[in-house]
């Protein structure tokens, strides 16, 4: 057998189409043939060169779905000129405002028919986002006096589940109203811990992100 002289190409092709079946079948509903139909060629044995199972790639994909992020996030909590409350506005906006986003809510996958990748996304977002990245910012906020809690890793974790798990209409299929009340209670509920982090910008950019999902289903 000739050796694969791009392997990284073929794992990104692999983690495309993966990603792409799996939002439109579903996980459970996606085999490794289907997977193999769409890589022009390639065979089973590519595959299982670099994975040894569908949950693997599964696993890799939802990887590749947080690294770029992951390394927003790092940069903004390593940023040393301002305070902790303003890092977390900046995280926000800066979530809700990339180009991506729009792809992501066009497409309008339902997420309800992918458990198994809701949970890989929800392991991530417990595992590594919450405690990497935002209790470390909630900590410094309360060293700056710009955030007040004694309990820095549960707001953590309360914070990134409400916005990437709660707010999120591809999971719950909320219509655009229904997301634009989630919105709401999301910014009274961060103004009662005294973080203002939700402005009209981002809740008219999150409007318009909630009407594409529902125009698209």
């Amino acid at each position: 057998m000739a050796r694969n002289k791009h392997p990284e190409e073929t794992v990104n092709l692999i983690l495309d189409v993966a990603l792409r079946l799996f939002m439109e079948k579903g996980y459970e509903h996606t085999s490794i043939q289907d997977i193999i139909n769409q890589l022009g060629g390639l065979s089973k044995g590519a595959i299982y060169h670099h994975f040894k199972s569908k949950e693997d790639i599964l696993v890799a994909v939802t990887d590749r779905m947080t690294e770029e992020s992951n390394r927003m996030l790092a940069v903004i909590r390593d940023r040393k000129d301002i305070t902790g409350k303003e890092k977390l506005k900046i995280i926000f906006k800066e979530s809700i405002l990339r180009p991506v986003q729009n792809d992501i809510f066009t497409v309008a996958p339902d997420l309800s028919n992918n458990p198994r990748l809701i949970f890989s996304i929800f392991r991530e977002t417990m595992d590594e986002a919450a405690p990497d990245y935002i209790e470390p910012i909630i900590k410094q906020g309360i060293l700056d006096g710009s955030i007040q809690t004694d309990y820095p890793a549960e707001l953590a974790e309360l914070i990134i589940l409400a916005a990437n798990i709660w707010m999120n209409p591809m999971i719950f299929n909320n219509s655009a109203e229904e997301a634009c009340r989630k919105f709401m209670v999301f910014q009274q509920m961060m103004q009662g811990f005294g973080l203002d982090i939700v402005d009209n910008e981002m809740l008219d950019r999150l409007k318009e992100l909630a009407i594409l999902y529902e125009q698209s289903k």
